[in-house]
């Protein structure tokens, strides 16, 4: 039994990878607006309590997790048309996503019950879409090409597009949903969230026509679904795989929603104030004044503006660290190092903003090392499979690891919700009690670090090092040449 290759030396055109880049850029104009806003639209724009808004992201995003992607990953590993598995998927779930985007930072006149319900429907679906054109793109990083490296330097094309998504959603999009709404946050991001929707179609549509998939399973490899599972619960680097995304997840929701009530409620912003003051005379002398008077959207946008930049360095020299050290040692260094940023917050007053950017600055570096490894080191993984059993299923690997994504995020916007609620916070309010301001402390250091530094200890239990890398993809080129 063996993989039929159509992909002569696995070499990328440098077009196809950055057409494949774009699907990841138009999913996470999605993606990153969940993870950084949803929190506090539900909370502080739609009108939700931090508990009920906890409850709607959790519930719906495991059923999410554990409903629509298994199923999803079985449908696509057996979609067979005349643009492949998993091309079609990208197609097809293109203006649906756009449109659910739209209708879930919405905010209908309904009373509080009906938004309760509405806000259930619009996010089981926007999951729903999310699962079913992420999870197919994903997968098919793992059947473009049969070469380790060209997946390290397809990784990097696609999260240096996903870090110019992230930097756009965390930079820029709060003053622009102030400035579109007229002072009205609900009118302004329904807006922002059409245009992003637009974009974002059309980039899926370019990723659907620049790319083409060339490992193609035999015929005589087809296996059943439970043959599969039972695959998959054998593969113990799979297991981690599944542990260390959830983990990952867990910290990056939790994290990146927070930092918009740490903005708000505990950065003092008299010294914030003069601290951008330079910064923001030097942007409107040369034209860039996107920010506005408001200290607190100019501080949001600013702080994470430096991280996403250095982590888009750290994501371009990330490819020629793994190549020389390997995937998995790069990758769980460079985790820790940037853990030890993330606790640094636990020890900063509100006054100390300097020492804030700097901490971001060198945790995005040392984390965008770490961003393009982990979806190469699932594909690795679905060759590790294939090597191990013979038979070859991409898109249910996937599909896994976007449980671990759905049940990470679910996870760590629902303990932010959570733990705000714990903590004493208002909706809206204007002071917070001290026990809420300590809380959201708390949100951005000591508790994101806690799932970071689990992963790292799990890596040390994962078996593909360099060397078994090469054994991996060398025995596999010598089974598809034959």
């Amino acid at each position: 039994m063996t993989t039929k290759r159509i992909a002569g030396n696995g070499h990328l055109s440098v077009m196809e990878k950055a057409g494949y880049s774009l699907g990841d850029l138009a999913a996470n104009l999605v993606f990153q607006t969940l993870m950084t806003y949803l929190a506090y639209f539900y909370t502080d724009i739609y009108g939700l309590s931090p508990g009920h808004a906890s409850l709607v992201m959790l519930i719906v995003g495991l059923v999410a997790a554990f409903g629509f992607n298994p199923v999803i990953g079985a449908l696509a590993d057996r979609t067979h048309s005349r643009w492949g598995k998993f091309r079609p998927w990208i197609l097809w779930t293109s203006v649906p996503l756009g449109l659910i985007a739209i209708l879930a930072f919405s905010t209908p006149d309904f009373s509080y019950k009906g938004k309760l319900i509405y806000a259930v429907v619009t996010y089981t679906l926007l999951l729903l879409f999310y699962a079913a054109n992420n999870l197919p793109y994903s997968a098919l990083s793992g059947v473009i090409t049969g070469s380790m490296q060209e997946r390290n330097s397809l990784s990097s094309y696609r999260f240096v597009a996903v870090m110019f998504a992230q930097f756009f959603v965390q930079v820029f999009m709060l003053s622009i949903i102030e400035r579109a709404g007229g002072g009205s946050k609900a009118a302004g991001i329904e807006k922002v969230m059409t245009w992003l929707a637009v974009i974002g179609t059309v980039m899926l549509i370019i990723t659907f026509l620049t790319t083409k998939e060339r490992i193609i399973p035999k015929p005589e490899q087809k296996s059943g679904l439970k043959q599969d599972l039972q695959d998959l619960l054998k593969n113990r680097p799979w297991i981690i795989m599944l542990l260390l995304t959830t983990l990952v997840f867990v910290t990056l929701a939790m994290k990146g929603g927070a930092y918009v009530y740490y903005f708000k409620n505990y950065v003092d912003k008299e010294r914030l104030t003069i601290f951008l003051r330079p910064i923001l005379q030097f942007l409107s002398e040369i034209g860039m004044d996107f920010f506005g008077e408001d200290p607190v959207s100019a501080g949001f946008g600013l702080f994470n503006a430096g991280g996403i930049i250095f982590m888009i360095v750290g994501i371009t020299l990330s490819k020629r660290f793994a190549d020389k050290y390997g995937k998995r040692d790069v990758f769980g260094i460079c985790l820790f190092i940037s853990t030890l940023f993330i606790l640094a917050f636990v020890c900063y007053p509100p006054r100390f903003i300097g020492l804030m950017f700097i901490s971001q600055i060198l945790h995005g570096f040392f984390y965008g090392l770490t961003i393009p490894l982990l979806w190469a080191m699932i594909a690795d993984v679905a060759d590790y499979s294939e090597w191990k059993n013979n038979r070859r299923a991409t898109a249910i690997i996937f599909s896994a690891m976007m449980v671990g994504l759905k049940v990470g995020l679910s996870l760590g916007s629902a303990l932010l919700t959570w733990i705000l609620d714990l903590y004493q916070y208002v909706p809206n309010g204007g002071a917070q009690p001290v026990a809420a301001v300590n809380g959201v402390k708390m949100l951005v250091s000591v508790f994101p670090s806690i799932p970071f530094l689990t992963g790292v200890g799990l890596l040390c239990f994962y078996r593909i090092d360099k060397k078994t890398e090469a054994q991996i993809e060398n025995d596999l080129r010598q089974k598809r040449n034959s």
